[in-house]
C-alpha cells in the first residue's frame, strides 16, 4: 500500500534520514537504509538519499509495512499529564519566555517522568491551537536554554523549527546575555569583578570543584559579577556568564568565599533551614546579535526581565 507525507514548514531544512528516525521510532536504521536503496521511500516521485535537504512541499512516497505508520500515528500525548500554566514573561508567533520557578525540571527524568517545563510549554500550545502533534511530522516546541531544576528564572522556548534553529545557533555564539540574581553569604573583596578559573566535575557527586590554574582535564571558566548592594545578612550581587560550564555560579562563587545562600552542595549551608533552594535566578535576558537572526531579528536590542518581587528569596533576605 502507497503512503504519502508532504513536508511541512517545520520539518523543512533537516535530513531525510533524520526526518525518518523521528517519524518511525521503531523502524530499524538498516530497514531504513534499505528502503531507500531499494526505492521504497521517494521524494517527489524520484530515488532519494539519506542526506537530502528537505524542503517545504517536498512529497515523500512510501511503499513500507503499515505496522510503521500505525504506530507513528498513536496517540500519546504525555504532555497532556503536565500542568499547563505557564508565567510567561514574554510571546509571540515564534517564542516564549517563561519564568521557570525553582523545583520544576526542564526536560522529563526517570523520577518526573510526565511532569517537566517543556511537557508544560507543549500543553499550553496545545490547548491554544498553536501545536498539533497530528499535523507535524518530526517537530515539537522545544526549550533552547537549560536552568537546574532548583535555579529560577526565564527559559526561552520556540513555537517552531526555524526559530529553534536560529536561537540554538545563537546560543552557541553566545549572542544571548543572561544575568542572574544571588545571594551571597559574606561579601566579596571586590565589588566587581571578572573571575578566571578551571572547573573539573566529578561525575559521581554531579559537583564542580575549581582551580585557580590550569589543570588536567579542566575547562576554563569566567564569571563576570557585580556587588549591588546589602539584604540583611547577605550580599546581593548581579552575575553574568561568560561562559557556560556546569553550575558555574555556584562553584566560582563559592571558590572565592561567598557560596550562595541555600546551596549546601558548595558551601552556603547556615542559610540552608530558611531557604529552601540555592538563593540564584536568572533574571534578565538579552538579545545581542551580532549576525543576521532571519526571523528572529526583530528581537535584536531588547531585553527581558523577571519582575523582582516575583524572586522568591529577595524578600526573605532583608530578615
Amino acid at each position: 500500500m502507497m503512503r504519502t507525507l508532504t513536508i511541512g514548514k517545520n520539518d523543512a531544512g533537516q535530513r531525510l534520514d533524520k526526518f525518518l528516525q523521528k517519524r518511525f521510532k521503531t523502524m530499524p536504521k538498516a530497514m531504513m537504509y534499505m528502503y531507500i536503496r531499494k526505492k521504497c521511500i521517494k521524494r517527489n516521485g524520484k530515488k532519494c538519499d539519506i542526506a537530502d535537504m528537505l524542503r517545504e512541499g517536498d512529497v515523500l512516497t512510501f511503499f513500507i509495512k503499515d505496522e510503521f505508520f500505525e504506530a507513528a500515528q498513536e496517540v500519546h500525548y504525555e504532555f497532556l499529564k503536565a500542568p499547563k500554566k505557564l508565567d510567561i514573561v514574554y510571546e509571540d508567533e515564534n517564542i516564549l519566555l517563561i519564568d521557570k520557578k525553582p523545583g520544576v525540571i526542564v526536560h522529563q527524568d526517570k523520577r518526573y517522568h510526565f511532569d517537566s517545563l517543556v511537557a508544560r510549554v507543549q500543553h499550553y500550545l496545545y490547548d491554544k491551537g498553536e501545536y498539533d502533534p497530528a499535523e507535524e511530522k518530526a517537530f515539537s516546541p522545544a526549550l533552547v536554554n537549560r536552568i537546574d531544576r532548583n535555579t529560577g528564572g526565564i527559559v526561552i522556548a520556540a513555537k517552531n523549527a526555524e526559530s529553534l534553529r536560529v536561537l540554538n545557533q545563537k546560543m552557541k555564539s553566545r549572542e544571548l546575555e543572561k544575568l542572574y540574581l544571588c545571594l551571597l553569604c559574606g561579601r566579596p573583596k571586590e565589588n566587581e569583578a571578572v573571575l578566571t578559573g578551571y572547573m573539573v566535575k566529578n561525575e559521581s557527586q554531579n559537583k564542580v570543584k575549581v582551580f585557580s590554574r590550569p589543570v588536567e582535564g579542566g575547562k576554563e571558566m569566567k564569571t563576570k559579577y557585580r556587588v549591588l548592594g546589602q539584604r540583611g545578612r547577605f550580599t546581593l550581587a548581579e552575575v553574568e556568564l561568560l561562559t557556560g560550564r556546569t553550575h558555574q555560579i555556584r562553584a566560582h562563587m563559592a571558590s572565592i568565599g561567598t557560596p550562595l545562600a541555600g546551596d549546601t552542595k558548595y558551601g552556603g549551608k547556615k542559610a540552608a533551614a530558611e531557604l529552601p533552594y540555592q538563593a540564584l535566578y536568572s533574571y534578565k535576558l538579552r538579545f545581542c546579535f551580532t549576525e543576521d537572526a532571519g526571523i528572529l531579528e526583530y528581537l535584536n536590542g531588547k531585553t527581558f526581565s523577571v519582575d523582582t518581587e516575583k524572586i522568591w528569596f529577595l524578600n526573605r533576605a532583608e530578615s
